[in-house]
């Protein structure tokens, strides 16, 4: 099975639709989408009404920490994000904002976890930020793959069988083997706001045969975006980011 992974859309509709295109020119069996559908951008509605039809065919969704403050109101959030969470709340129809507060935390499928944050307190979002964070993911967690997004920049990490945990940095259209017998965490890139220093959308697709992992970058109209986050009254800073990619 060719399963596509999409992490941290951010209600970024240009990004998303251009993934949607290059994922479906690739081919993939299965769409995994890890969180964080809306928040920072411009589109929650659209983001949403497709994440419902991408569901019915089939795709699974996790919830995110922007999902969930959507949702419900939440503390712990920088003014940017909380600005925004207000902002996309308002623009959000009752029924959009129960849809997001239905979405699990997490899905196991075979050996593989999805889930947004860190796998040993999904509820906690936390981020997989380095090679300490992702043996606490994956020491709280019994899957032998955990896939996540959250940090908005790809990386793997490999844990061995001795314990040693190794990083991995992914390279776009190189495939990455998970092999046995060490366990793996991958942090997908983001679709809706990258913060590697690339601002072209990221998605992953992993081969469940092979059991190799591809990144792949997507360029798309980002000045449309940004523009539609300015006039939307969002703040400046969360348009001027999707230009740089940071």
């Amino acid at each position: 099975m060719r399963i596509a992974l999409l992490a941290d859309i951010h209600a970024n509709r240009e990004a998303l639709e251009a993934c949607l295109d290059d994922i479906a020119r690739k081919g993939a069996d299965r769409l995994v989408l890890l969180g964080d559908l809306v928040g920072y951008g411009a589109d929650p509605g659209w983001v949403i009404a497709k994440a419902r039809e991408l569901a019915g065919q089939g795709a699974i969704l996790i919830r995110g920490n922007h999902d969930e403050a959507a949702a419900h109101p939440r503390g712990g959030m920088n003014d940017d994000a909380t600005a925004a969470i207000a902002w996309t709340r308002n623009a959000l129809a009752p029924e959009d904002r129960a849809f997001l507060d239905a979405l699990p935390m997490e899905v196991e499928e075979e050996d593989r976890l999805y889930v947004h944050a860190d796998a040993s307190a999904p509820d906690r979002w936390v981020y997989v930020r380095d090679a300490e964070d992702a043996r606490r993911s994956l020491e709280g967690c019994t899957a032998r793959l955990v896939f996540c997004g959250h940090v908005h920049a790809p990386a793997i990490y490999g844990l061995t069988a001795t314990a040693k945990l190794v990083p991995f940095k992914p390279v776009t259209g190189v495939a990455v083997p998970l092999l046995r017998p060490r366990r793996w965490q991958v942090v997908c890139g983001a679709i809706g706001q990258p913060r590697d220093g690339d601002p072209a959308a990221a998605w992953h697709l992993f081969d469940s045969t092979t059991s190799d992992v591809t990144l792949h970058r997507v360029p798309y109209d980002v000045l449309a975006a940004s523009e539609k986050v300015r006039q939307a009254g969002l703040p400046e800073s969360l348009a001027t980011r999707l230009l740089r990619g940071r």
